[in-house]
């Protein structure tokens, strides 16, 4: 479904991102992870060099994966309380780290008059309220928009823009988080999985959605049906 396609995920070597890594790998495409031991996509500059980079090395770039972020208990902290910094490391990462991995992405593919397929990877956070997370909540929101705005500006340059909402995943960042905490349940009984996310991310990236853009798909056992 993806043979011999070039992709960089973001955050692709641990929780949801090696999950999506897994899946694209076995679908037959090259991986290129940007860790922030490797490139910190809060860094423009940084972020378009790594981009060159993987192009200069694998002679295509066929797609991006948005999964970097900053979640679990990490991204929480009350509204009245949290403090300037930790809202900005929160919006840098889950935001601004889009956009700019997007642009550097996108530019090189205009400029090649290649199509390309873009996933930023959101949450269900983005549409229903999480207890001490207002502002995660909110970087979340922001990516959901961001994804429709980016899929019309770059429809007419033939580059996909579409988003994936996890619900309850289980990884180590969110392991010791008790799906009790909230007050909504999955009806699917259980957490899901990386690679369920990597599955979806394989399919909005594949031709088989070559019509589907500026789509959020969420992919949460049911938590938004109620």
């Amino acid at each position: 479904m993806l043979e011999n396609r070039v992709y960089i995920v973001t955050g692709g070597a641990t929780g949801i991102g090696a999950g999506i890594t897994a899946v694209l790998r076995s679908y037959g495409a090259q991986v290129e992870i940007f860790q922030p031991e490797t490139c910190d996509v809060r860094d423009p500059v940084q972020v378009d060099l790594e981009t060159a980079k993987v192009l200069d090395r694998c002679g295509r770039l066929d797609g991006l994966v948005n999964n970097a972020g900053l979640t679990g208990p990490i991204a929480l902290a009350p509204f009245l309380t949290v403090d300037p910094a930790k809202i900005e490391d929160i919006l840098a990462t889950n935001l601004k780290g889009p956009i700019y991995c997007s642009q550097s992405f996108a530019r090189r593919a205009v400029e090649r008059g290649q199509p390309g397929a873009i996933v930023h990877i959101a949450s269900v956070g983005a549409f229903a309220a999480q207890e001490n997370a207002s502002i995660y909540c909110a970087s979340k929101a922001a990516l959901v928009a961001l994804t429709q705005a980016m899929a019309l500006e770059l429809a007419h340059h033939q580059i996909r823009v579409n988003a994936v909402a996890p619900g309850d995943i289980l990884t180590p960042a969110n392991a010791q988080i008790a799906p009790s905490r909230y007050p909504r349940s999955t009806p699917a009984g259980r957490r899901g999985t990386p690679r369920e996310i990597g599955e979806a991310v394989a399919f909005l990236l594949s031709d088989n959605s070559s019509f589907t853009t500026g789509a959020t798909l969420t992919v949460d056992g049911g938590l938004l049906t109620y």
